[in-house]
């Protein structure tokens, strides 16, 4: 995880959301002490090894659709020439990978679309992911590009010459 660290999902969207979505079907649902625990890398002895099993299988899942929220946001900064991976990494780039892994996650759920939370920041990244494609919008002040000098493109633009080497002749 280049983006976004194991700490920062266990602030938001936070561990109980994380084991509940990351569990397998098939398992009961992660504690969420044990996948706090997990994402922080602390002390899980006091949990049995079936359980920790379970917390680490979660944590692939979650490592899985971090990954894949990653290669999503590097495809849409390299079509504006970016170099990748960031660095450092701008927080608008973390929340965009933390939105579509969330969404990414909780894919399989029912319900309306038109007025989920999830649905609706993973929408917005994509949104925001394509204006900076298109170059109208910036990472903000550790945007690479716009704080580049070499990749600046200065243009200057006149109104034509009204003393040219043609109207100069006549005098």
């Amino acid at each position: 995880m280049q983006y976004i660290t194991a700490d920062q999902l266990a602030e938001r969207p936070g561990a109980r959301e994380l084991a509940q979505v990351a569990t397998a079907a098939h398992l009961a649902i992660v504690p969420a002490e044990l996948m706090e625990a997990t994402l922080r890398g602390a002390d899980r002895s006091s949990w049995t090894a079936p359980q920790v099993a379970s917390a680490d299988d979660a944590l692939q899942r979650i490592e899985d659709a971090v990954r894949q929220a990653e290669g999503l946001v590097d495809g849409y900064l390299a079509r504006r020439g970016y170099g990748l991976p960031l660095s450092p990494v701008p927080e608008l780039v973390t929340g965009w990978v933390r939105d579509i892994a969330r969404y990414l996650l909780h894919k399989d759920r029912q319900g309306r679309e038109d007025n989920d939370p999830i649905v609706r920041a993973y929408r917005d990244a994509l949104k925001f992911l394509e204006l900076i494609a298109q170059g109208k919008f910036s990472l903000g002040a550790l945007d690479p590009i716009q704080n580049n000098p070499s990749t600046i493109d200065v243009r200057f633009d006149s109104a034509p010459s009204v003393f040219d080497r043609k109207n100069r002749r006549s005098f």
